[in-house]
């Protein structure tokens, strides 16, 4: 697909050190204005069309071979489209501030909705077969094969609306929401702080939040507070809309609750979510609010500044890794526990699957793309040096393993739900941290590695939680009317005092800290996904630990190659756990709990 002019190439920063990797897209296309990527558009437009020729109005006739048939032509499409739809979202990372791979990245997602629209009447076909047709159905190999995916897919059925309106949400989808979060994405990587001298992208900026000197946090989180407060006006427009569009979709799809689509697109029970959320809240007194209490004695305060609830402890060394220091950690500890996950582990690495260095225009945080199983996933994190990005780093690759385990299950049944999304990452955390404990010589450099992990936990658990809650009652308020820049920050700062307790002082421009978290935006409600895998993975992990399971590693590997063919029920009952359970969250709680008694002690 050519563009109106020649994309160039951003040269990567120059680092003091050995050059941190950064990965090769042309494993999918040699450019964003290639020649392939042309093909592959003609060649889509045209299995679209020869789909829709051979099946629109004629679903519901189809026998099981003719069903299973198409179902497969159906994957072939999702696949092509995935690959063209994935490149174009990993140029744009690489640099949003780029017009022209902006307008190349606008150009693909139009293109593929107005393709996808073409379809569109497939999946609402099926939804509309009777349960008895289908029934009658079953006992066809082919057909089976495809059963997961069917069951998911009718998982929306009562939520379906008309075709019309259907394909009318899904036009408009490139020109609302989309446009809404291309928006988001593009200030966001757009801003600069103004740091001791120097202009920062928001990851340089938020890198000093976790440093040594103090005064150094406190002038970091000033100038993120000043820059978020000129921007919040902007952000609140952005928060309002896509709340009101959600309000609107919500009620015509009749879910009861905001969060329920996001329940209904992971999988799970309200009332599973509700007994998590409820769980951790519940906690806060001995989880965060005990361990914040501990950090400020430490400190030799009675409270911290909110710039120092993720500062070292008192004469913590600034330990520093590189790049070949964090990837030989990461891939022993991953050996330590299945050699067959460092094997796929190591292939990131020794391939160019990984953008590592933190360069201009370059999309914060972290993630994991897993592109589509005819391919490979690729990583983004931005690398440096600390022990907090070492653990990210085993958290990505945790995420790309089970990305390249899961593919054997195809296009439409490899994405895991968000719910069980996290387990690999969150696990290749646990035993990256495991690894550096288990190096650590010097006692009180043990403590300070436990101190770190609780915190990166209740990071993890608590946070996550309170974020749902102030978007639950965000979203709620939303449906009286638009709220106000001042309403949104008083509801923001009051599940922030609830969750992280009297010990940390929430002061000045902290009240706009809401207005950078992108999950808001993109994907409402995704963040108690993260809690969700925590206790999960502390409970499995505790079993593993307690070797409670046998064949546990081989049980493991292939709760990952499932992919999106099982459910949570489904994949844990190996283990001998289960998520409806009250005790289930408590257990997981409950190591984060011990570890902060290990600490008091």
């Amino acid at each position: 697909m050519a563009t109106s002019k020649p994309l160039k190439k951003t040269a990567a920063k120059k680092l003091p050190a050995k050059k941190l990797p950064e990965w090769d897209l042309r494993d999918l296309y040699e450019a964003p204005d290639g020649l392939s990527v042309v093909r592959d558009f003609k060649k889509l437009e045209q299995l679209c069309v020869d789909f829709r020729k051979a099946y629109d109005d004629k679903v519901t006739s189809l026998d099981a071979d003719g069903l299973a048939k198409a179902i497969r032509e159906w994957e072939v499409i999702q696949d092509l489209s995935g690959k063209l739809g994935s490149y174009a979202q990993l140029c744009f990372a690489k640099d949003v501030s780029d017009p022209a791979i902006t307008q190349f990245y606008q150009n693909t997602q139009e293109k593929l909705t107005a393709l996808s629209s073409r379809i569109l009447f497939f999946t609402l076909a099926i939804n509309k077969l009777e349960n008895e047709v289908l029934g009658a159905m079953k006992g066809n190999a082919a057909l089976e094969h495809y059963g997961p995916w069917l069951r998911d897919t009718r998982t929306f059925r009562p939520y379906q609306l008309p075709d019309d309106l259907e394909k009318l949400l899904h036009e408009k989808a490139v020109a609302g929401r989309a446009a809404w979060t291309r928006l988001f994405d593009e200030t966001i990587a757009s801003l600069r702080f103004s740091i001791g001298g120097k202009k920062m992208t928001e990851p340089e900026a938020f890198n000093l939040l976790s440093s040594k000197d103090g005064a150094a946090r406190k002038k970091a989180a000033q100038a993120i507070g000043k820059v978020f407060s000129e921007k919040a006006p902007l952000f609140a427009l952005i928060t309002n809309t896509l709340a009101k569009d959600k309000e609107i979709e919500d009620s015509w799809r009749n879910f009861p609750q905001p969060i329920s689509s996001r329940n209904v697109s992971n999988y799970i029970e309200d009332d599973v979510v509700d007994a998590l959320v409820a769980s951790v809240r519940k906690s806060y007194p001995k989880l965060s609010h005990r361990y914040y209490a501990l950090k400020a004695k430490w400190f030799g305060q009675k409270s911290l500044d909110y710039w120092d609830r993720n500062a070292p402890l008192p004469g913590d060394i600034d330990r520093k890794y590189s790049w070949d220091e964090a990837k030989e950690l990461v891939l022993d500890s991953y050996a330590r526990f299945s050699p067959e996950l460092a094997k796929i582990g190591k292939e990131f690495f020794d391939k160019p699957w990984i953008d590592a260095a933190v360069t201009p225009g370059k999309s914060p945080g972290a993630f994991a793309h897993p592109v589509v199983p005819s391919a490979h996933p690729y990583l983004l994190v931005n690398f440096q040096g600390k022990a907090r990005d070492v653990m990210t780093l085993a958290h990505e690759l945790g995420h790309g393993v089970h990305q390249v385990l899961a593919a054997k299950q195809g296009a439409l049944m490899c994405d895991t739900p968000l719910t069980l999304a996290e387990t690999a990452s969150v696990f290749g955390e646990q035993l990256t941290f495991r690894e550096m404990v288990r190096r650590e010589t010097n006692e009180k450099r043990r403590k300070r590695l436990i101190a770190s992990k609780v915190e990166d936990m209740l990071n993890t658990v608590v946070r996550q939680i309170a974020f749902c809650e102030f978007e639950k009652r965000l979203h709620a308020e939303r449906r009286e009317g638009e709220l106000s820049l001042d309403r949104i920050c008083k509801i923001w700062m009051s599940v922030q005092h609830e969750s992280l307790g009297p010990a940390i002082k929430l002061s000045g421009d902290y009240k706009y800290f809401w207005t950078y978290i992108p999950h808001f935006i993109h994907s409402p409600f995704y963040v108690y996904a993260y809690a969700f895998g925590d206790c999960l993975v502390n409970s499995l992990y505790a079993v593993y630990e307690q070797k409670k399971v046998t064949d546990f590693e081989m049980k493991y590997l292939t709760m990952l190659e499932a992919g999106g063919t099982l459910r949570h029920k489904e994949l844990l009952k190996p283990f001998g756990l289960d998520a409806s359970r009250y005790d289930f969250w408590q257990q997981g709680l409950n190591i984060i709990s011990r570890m902060i008694d290990e600490l008091e002690k």
